[in-house]
């Protein structure tokens, strides 16, 4: 598989996802968050281990694009979810905690694929990396047994009309309307940036850096680190000083921090360093454009 098609997969997931949770908030509204909430694990689960069965791109663009649908799904139901349950003394640090998913999530994967790649054979190591993502299915056992409908939810007046389909396009109806588009450029940007990186860090890694996959997965793993302790102080830092507050001089010092540590890097990895510095220079006179095989392995990505 070509870097290209791999970053296609990568893409179509994405961009599923946005979907996914865009109709699984109108559909928790509807018929309840718990509900939603366990139908896609169910369903982002059920997809992700399909994805280890698949026999070309396209069986596997397919897949991974339903795997979106139920990842963003899961994602927007369990964020509604612990807003509404915890109490707004504490919601800050909850619903931050919820978040840390994001970081905690994929260094974990990256410790599993650092794992899988140092026991086994590259061409099953990635079906085994697809196969383990059914176990967050079993979640569904225990959110059935133990987590309540919240009372947000059921303390809606039992004869007032069920949203229906229109409740889809209500955030870009009145006053919602320039609020939904300033948020939406915020989170574009911000997770332009993440899924952009993150996704062909891997790939990096072992082509340009010629690191073996254990040693790939290992410094996802650390720089999800990284990540996890800035979610948990914003989280904290929204309980201490306010959501507002907290947002917009967290939010500047992230794209601050974020857009020097990118150009140094750029810098770096184009100017400064021998091995990059002679192919830099170069790229930059025309020459006849030269076909190259990618091996399979090493365009794998986040995702």
């Amino acid at each position: 598989m070509s870097t290209g098609a791999a970053g296609t997969i990568g893409t179509v997931t994405v961009v599923t996802s946005s979907f996914g949770g865009w109709f699984a908030g109108a559909l928790a509204d509807r018929f309840g968050r718990v509900r939603v909430l366990q139908i896609a694990i169910l369903w982002y689960s059920g997809f992700t281990f399909l994805c280890s069965f698949a026999q070309n791109f396209e069986q596997l663009f397919i897949l991974r694009g339903l795997h979106g649908l139920g990842f963003g799904g899961e994602w927007a139901t369990g964020a509604v979810l612990m807003g509404e349950v915890i109490r707004d003394k504490y919601r800050g640090r909850g619903v931050g905690f919820v978040q840390t998913g994001a970081a905690f999530g994929p260094g974990l994967a990256a410790l599993v694929y650092a794992g899988l790649y140092a026991i086994l054979p590259e061409a099953i190591a990635w079906r085994v990396l697809f196969a383990v993502g059914i176990l967050p299915a079993l979640l569904v056992l225990w959110i059935r047994r133990s987590i309540p409908e919240s009372e947000a939810f059921r303390g809606r007046d039992e004869n007032a009309a069920r949203p229906g389909i229109a409740q889809l396009f209500s955030a870009f109806r009145g006053p919602y309307l320039w609020l939904t588009i300033k948020v939406s450029l915020m989170v574009m940007g911000a997770q332009g940036g993440v899924w952009s990186v993150g996704f062909w860090m891997a790939t990096y890694l072992r082509t340009e850096r010629h690191l073996n996959a254990t040693g790939a997965g290992l410094y996802v793993a650390v720089q999800q680190f990284g990540a996890l302790i800035g979610f948990l102080l914003g989280a904290y830092l929204a309980d201490a000083i306010g959501f507002a507050a907290a947002v917009m001089p967290l939010g500047t010092a992230i794209a601050v921090f974020s857009t020097l540590a990118h150009t140094l890097m750029i810098v770096m990895l184009l100017l400064l360093l021998p091995e990059t510095r002679g192919r830099a220079i170069a790229s930059l006179e025309a020459e006849a454009p030269v076909t190259a095989a990618y091996n399979a392995r090493p365009a794998v990505g986040r995702g």
